[in-house]
């Protein structure tokens, strides 16, 4: 009989009814499954798969009634997770909480009426004192926010390897001048001046280009109602763009992000602009020792400028455990939180008041720079532009990269704008 009320109880569990057979153990049981929190996520492998586990065992010791339940999808660099959270949300069936880039790639989100601003939950818990100003203007819309940031990582930095560079009589270039003088010489030297990956990759050289020729304020603006891509500040920087491609590697379409970096740690290319998740590859993957076998800058025009991306968490319209979410994002937005997730993870936190001895060698500098640094917003990491608009560019990229006509892919760029921008 004890074995048969157990099986209902379980049973029950599973569709949601009340049991009224069985032990309090049973009961304590279904209740406890009823309310645990459901996170929605695409942290399954590395640093951030370790990260989200230190912070579930904090959340679960605080919050013994309300476990967590890790909702993670593997693969695709987070697509194969927006797939299935649309249709989730599609059925009326969202999480409790869920994983997005801050900014604008959260719109169709909340133009579809999936989000709940949580400007009470950022009053209620003092983020507005604790996230820096131009953060918090850059992931408002229409006055108010949906979503609590857990990290941030910059996407326009230069890494190079000292040993090739000093081998070549190349100096690490902080200006544009300097940075395509370094590229012939790396040429001449028979190296591959600047390694390139697969397709996403040009979008982050196009946008840390543009960022380096037009500034960050000239760069935000352009992602507004009225923004100017038909400038001369704007065919400036198309140029450049034409310009640097000559310097890349042509294989690139066959190689990842991690083979481009490579090619820099193995002294075969001297140069690559990439994010610093690069550096948790160099130091952990490919177990190079930062400052000496490999090294890094602001893209060349860019110094004092912090092209960001962030990691956030939301609270969605018809959440099952509304009140446990809101507790959710108010703990992800903790010093604890932040200062637990963050150096498993390889990126810093959104918080100004960070304790640096725990972080590594490139972290602590990028926690000096985020205190001072011009905020510039990612474009292929998702806080500028919102994704159909971001897919527009991406189409204009690449084919601009087959055929290099700079008239054409502006033309494409204002295009896109006028349709796209809100």
């Amino acid at each position: 009989m004890r074995k048969f009320a157990v099986v209902l109880a379980l049973a029950a569990c599973a569709v949601g009814v009340a049991v009224t057979t069985g032990s309090a153990k049973t009961h304590r049981v279904a209740a406890t499954q009823a309310n645990q929190l459901e996170v929605f996520s695409w942290w399954t492998g590395g640093g951030e798969a370790h990260g989200l586990q230190a912070l579930i065992k904090i959340w679960n010791k605080n919050n013994p009634t309300t476990p967590f339940k890790n909702e993670t999808v593997a693969g695709g660099a987070g697509s194969n997770a927006k797939a299935v959270l649309a249709q989730r949300l599609a059925a009326h069936k969202p999480p409790d909480s869920f994983q997005g880039h801050a900014g604008a790639e959260l719109l169709d989100y909340v133009k579809a009426g999936q989000l709940e601003p949580i400007d009470s939950v950022y009053k209620q818990y003092g983020f507005l004192k604790v996230f820096p100003k131009q953060l918090v203007s850059q992931i408002t819309y229409k006055g108010h926010l949906y979503s609590v940031p857990v990290n941030i990582h910059r996407a326009n930095i230069l890494w190079f390897n000292p040993s090739v560079l000093k081998k070549n009589g190349i100096s690490v270039p902080t200006t544009w001048a300097a940075f395509m003088t370094a590229l012939s010489k790396c040429q001449d030297a028979g190296l591959t001046p600047l390694a390139l990956g697969e397709a996403w990759t040009q979008m982050h050289l196009f946008e840390t280009t543009m960022i380096a020729t037009i500034g960050p304020a000239g760069w935000n603006a352009l992602w507004k109602k009225g923004g100017n891509w038909n400038s001369a500040g704007v065919k400036a920087g198309l140029n450049r763009f034409k310009s640097i491609l000559d310097y890349t590697n042509t294989d690139a379409a066959s190689l990842t992000w991690q083979d481009a970096s490579k090619l820099v740690a193995d002294g075969k290319a001297c140069f690559n602009i990439m994010g610093d998740w690069a550096d948790g590859y160099f130091r952990i993957d490919l177990k190079k020792t930062p400052n000496k076998t490999y090294g890094w800058a602001a893209v060349p025009g860019t110094s004092g400028v912090y092209d960001w991306l962030s990691d956030s968490f939301t609270l969605p319209k018809g959440a099952p455990h509304r009140d446990a979410a809101i507790k959710w994002l108010g703990f992800l937005g903790s010093k604890q939180a932040q200062d637990t997730f963050n150096p498993l993870k390889g990126s810093i936190p959104a918080r100004k008041d960070a304790n640096p001895k725990l972080y590594d060698t490139y972290l602590k500098w990028a926690l000096q720079q985020w205190k001072t640094d011009k905020l510039a917003g990612s474009l292929t990491h998702g806080v500028v532009a919102y994704p159909a608009w971001s897919t527009d560019v991406s189409t204009a990229i690449q084919l601009f990269v087959q055929t290099k006509d700079v008239n054409s892919f502006q033309k494409a760029l204002v295009d896109a704008a006028k349709k796209r921008a809100t």
